[in-house]
């Protein structure tokens, strides 16, 4: 037994359901299936277990399972949202669970039964892919598929890539992680078959790589294809559907992080990067000396978190902290870099880092050329009695030097976004967060008052940190 193979036995030893969670998980799961197929059968349907339990390849701190209810392509969307939500309470109640209604495609009924969160979700059942109308239909085509290629040897296979993408913060395909799903971890393992060779494979990936199980596409092919998936560094094609990438989520950022932590198992085996290490919020002392030595400033801009699914939250976010470094663009001040945070709760903030964060008190108008004559006139009107100095002209322009509105960047934030919500909108600013914006917000550059949000919310502290240590890629 080499290096390598010693310690992913090891790591397996940790990370595999031990028999009486297995019992527990796999019991309830049948229990539940019954009662959902004996309600389904009632109205023509019936129901499928979906999710990792039904091929083995679960971690033990993720007690879970779905249920997918097949319901016929005659009802109308209505009666499935509604017959979906009607077994899904019977199913939790039966079984004297607590139960909420989350929403996707269909809103469907989340549980918990004895500690084990269960999604009973309600689809169509279609004959093949192409027929889906939405994507909650096509589920049952991936349970299949998974079941009759994940070989059971391959269970704990899977398991190791879970647990080691988990451990990096790379595993999930929500729109926080943008990582990789369960349903792609188990395709990569029935693609490459054992772990160890997934990483040796993933350490010479390129952006663009491409994954055809199937085999649905030719060489010649790759070229159109990865015009088809643009800017999407992983294509692993789904093998019931070839129009879709099962790797979509996966962003640049998840993918250099898969490429660097195999090439450093390969090279170094540890069972340490299986598992998460430890980060410590930022103290007042550290947050003083990076600024220090980088002679930025921060501003955050923090506002109550909206009352939505994190997977609306999250891109609502990063859509707005873009429009902002472009509406401080526009307006010469140039962020360095930014990032976003939210506990998903109360709490939002996006955080800008300036590189150029004041401006002087004068600035240039460079106008048309002199030649230009009615374009010149128009200027020269538009900047009489405006002008600090000038009009003059440089290299045959008409040019003026006038009063800057702005001198700091958080003047400029301050004056757009001190707006009520239609014109946060109109801006360009995500529905969600203008809703918050126009409701209040705050800007924050002071040290003692960043680190009284590090006092609050310990999990913003450790955003911080990973801000400032961020790590290399390569």
């Amino acid at each position: 037994m080499n290096e390598h193979e010693k310690i992913l036995k090891e790591v397996l030893g940790y990370i595999k359901p031990k028999a009486e969670e297995k019992k527990k998980l796999v019991n309830l799961a049948k229990k539940a299936l019954e009662i959902a197929n004996e309600e389904a059968k009632k109205i023509g349907g019936k129901a499928i277990l979906a999710g990792s339990v039904t091929r083995d390849t679960w971690l033990p701190d993720k007690m879970e399972f779905d249920i997918f209810i097949l319901l016929p392509l005659s009802l109308p969307e209505k009666k499935l949202e509604e017959f979906g939500l009607v077994i899904g309470k019977t199913v939790i109640e039966k079984l004297e669970g607590k139960y909420k209604i989350e929403y996707a495609q269909h809103p469907y009924v989340s549980g918990e039964i004895e500690g084990i969160e269960v999604d009973i979700v309600p689809c169509y059942e279609v004959k093949s892919p192409e027929k889906i109308k939405s994507a909650v239909d096509r589920t049952p085509f991936h349970v299949k598929y998974v079941e009759k290629n994940l070989l059971p040897a391959m269970s704990n296979e899977v398991r190791l890539l879970k647990q080691f993408l988990k451990a990096n913060g790379i595993y999930g395909a929500d729109a926080k992680t943008q990582g990789f799903s369960g349903y792609l971890c188990e395709l990569l393992i029935i693609y490459y078959r054992k772990f160890i060779e997934l990483l040796k494979n993933a350490a010479n990936w390129v952006p663009g790589e491409i994954i055809d199980i199937e085999g649905y596409y030719k060489k010649t092919e790759y070229k159109k294809l990865r015009k088809k998936f643009k800017d999407q560094p992983l294509i692993v094609i789904d093998p019931v559907d070839k129009n879709r990438n099962v790797a979509a989520a996966v962003s640049a950022q998840s993918f250099y992080t898969f490429k660097k932590i195999a090439k450093e198992f390969l090279v170094n085996p540890s069972g340490k990067l299986f598992f998460p290490r430890e980060i410590k919020p930022i103290t007042e002392n550290e947050l003083i000396i990076y600024q220090m030595k980088r002679r930025t400033e921060l501003i955050l801009l923090e506002f109550k978190a909206p009352q939505v699914v994190p997977d609306i939250l999250w891109p609502q976010l990063r859509r707005c902290a873009d429009r902002l470094e472009k509406i401080l663009r526009e307006n010469e001040f140039v962020v360095l870099r930014k990032d976003v945070y939210t506990n998903e709760k109360d709490l939002a903030i996006i955080l800008f880092e300036m590189e150029v964060s004041k401006l002087p008190i004068i600035q240039k108008r460079v106008g048309p050329k002199i030649f230009d004559l009615d374009d010149s006139e128009r200027f020269l009107k538009k900047y009489k009695g405006e002008a600090l100095v000038g009009p003059f002209i440089e290299n045959n322009c008409w040019c003026v030097e006038v009063r800057r509105r702005f001198l700091t960047a958080r003047e400029k934030l301050l004056d757009s976004l001190s707006k009520d919500e239609k014109i946060l909108k109109a801006k360009g600013i995500p529905n969600y967060i203008a809703q918050e914006i126009s409701k209040g917000f705050e800007l924050i550059c002071e040290t003692e008052k960043i680190m009284e949000l590090v006092k609050k919310d310990e999990n913003f502290g450790k955003f911080l940190r990973k801000y400032f240590e961020k790590e290399s890629l390569v």
